[in-house]
């Protein structure tokens, strides 16, 4: 007779062990539901249409960058606006369209169960347009007719900029991407393409109050309202179109982390291999860089988004373009775990080759198969958004007996029905998914939504305010 027949109390210790230790190596996250917005048209109150003859209030496209706010509250990012449609004399801008630039407030909520999937309801409380106290620089008869003498809105324009480089924060021409709150709840954190730049805005105003100086390896000399002629007129800085996508904030607070969607002009450019994630310390300004390795087996791939699990790890997510609104079937659609402690400051360096040989960082690591996952779960390749571009983390979830900590990821659907609504995908994850990191969220501190903080001050006779607008 066996050792384990003879001692019935170790083999079942044993068979326990074995089995909660399968659980946890064979853990994984889970899709919890899926929430949507319908394109329609948003909170702004803007009246009147775009170049295109589409409305200036259009609602769409709202997934390039999602922020968590707190308390399952987001705010949502569109980019540069719909500039799809060819429109009389928009080939010299590349069809872009004075579409102002603005966040929409959105809340998140669960049905709740014991089962899977759960409904996820999606409201939309607000938008907030972007503006400048100080003059911004448009082109001839480009400047949005809802401008005052305190209020210069920033817009899509690809002409829309001044004389000088294109770090030049004068310029109006903005296409964000990339969005994070601060810890206090009053600041957001916006990056962008065409600078690239990071400005912070006040969160209820819409106001810019900070520009940060990024690094001038970062911009191009030679500016265009065409990108094509804007990447062939210049050797280094970022490629047209592909500046800044994503932005982190750690946990703590103190650090943006603005990531580069492609290789600088002069490290490879569009289809190199080495990204750059520019550090900023949101107190001093100042900024450091480092590399990131795209390459999935032996392709390389646009990055879309960051996202910090604690205050030196992050989730970065990689993707193709294909999938639904692209016509084609989705392929890559992955989030890698980086680890950037003692990662090495690239500043100083040029070149894919240098880049790559003083990554300075431990090997990323799959965190999530995206793709895979929505597979699993009815959803076929050509049913995925093409364009998956944000990523937040949001309050834990509870289901049955498990509670999950929550993803949320979200589709830039471009403002066009072909590519589907607005989609706000949410996963599940728990600790033993992360291979040993600690996940740290973001404390974001509650204070009032635009709409009671706007209440308040007009009770005490500080403001005027006009509900829809915010601006």
């Amino acid at each position: 007779m066996s050792f384990l027949h003879q001692n019935p109390k170790i083999a079942s210790f044993l068979l326990i062990t074995l089995m909660l230790t399968a659980s946890a190596t064979n853990a994984a996250p889970v899709l919890l539901g899926i929430g949507s917005l319908p394109n329609g048209s948003d909170l702004s109150g803007l009246s009147g249409t775009l170049e295109n003859g589409l409305a200036a209030n259009i609602l769409g496209g709202l997934g390039s960058g999602i922020a968590y706010a707190g308390n399952n509250t987001f705010l949502a990012l569109p980019d540069r606006g719909p500039n799809a449609l060819d429109y009389i004399g928009g080939g010299s801008v590349d069809n872009t369209v004075s579409f102002i630039a603005r966040f929409h407030t959105i809340g998140l909520s669960y049905s709740p169960g014991t089962t899977l999937p759960l409904t996820v309801t999606t409201t939309l409380s607000g938008t907030t347009l972007l503006s400048s106290a100080t003059p911004l620089a448009y082109a001839a008869g480009a400047a949005p007719a809802v401008n005052t003498a305190t209020s210069y809105y920033f817009t899509g324009r690809s002409d829309n900029f001044a004389i000088g480089n294109s770090l030049n924060p004068d310029n109006a021409r903005f296409d964000p991407e990339g969005i994070r709150v601060s810890n206090d709840g009053k600041s957001v954190f916006v990056s962008d393409e065409y600078g690239p730049y990071i400005y912070q805005f006040d969160r209820f105003t819409g106001e810019r109050v900070r520009s940060f100086a990024l690094p001038d390896n970062l911009a191009v000399n030679s500016l265009n309202s065409s990108g094509s002629l804007e990447i062939s007129g210049n050797t280094i800085g970022r490629v047209a179109n592909k500046g800044m996508e994503g932005l982190a904030i750690s946990p703590d607070g103190s650090t943006l982390f603005g990531f580069m969607q492609s290789p600088l002009l002069q490290d490879g450019g569009d289809g190199g291999r080495m990204n750059r994630i520019v550090t900023v310390d949101i107190a001093t300004g100042a900024t450091h860089e480092f590399a990131y390795d795209n390459r999935i087996g032996s392709k390389n791939y646009n990055s879309s988004e960051i996202l910090a699990l604690n205050n030196h790890e992050f989730l970065v997510l990689e993707r193709d373009g294909k999938g639904l609104g692209d016509g084609s079937n989705a392929a890559i659609k992955q989030l890698w775990k980086v680890d950037l402690a003692g990662a090495t400051d690239v500043a100083a360096l040029s070149g894919e080759a240098d880049l790559l040989a003083n990554q300075g960082h431990a090997d990323k690591s799959l965190f999530l198969d995206i793709r895979a996952l929505l597979n699993a779960n009815g959803i076929t390749d050509a049913e995925i958004p093409a364009k998956l571009e944000g990523a937040a983390f949001g309050d834990d979830v509870t289901v049955g007996v498990d509670t999950y900590h929550t993803l949320i990821l979200t589709n830039d659907n471009d403002f066009a029905a072909i590519a589907g609504d607005n989609k706000f995908l949410v996963i599940g994850f728990k600790d033993t998914d992360l291979g040993g990191s600690t996940y740290l969220p973001q404390v974001v501190s509650a204070v009032p939504e635009p709409q009671t903080y706007a209440i308040l001050l007009v009770g005490l006779g500080l403001i005027g305010f006009s509900a829809s607008r915010r601006k």
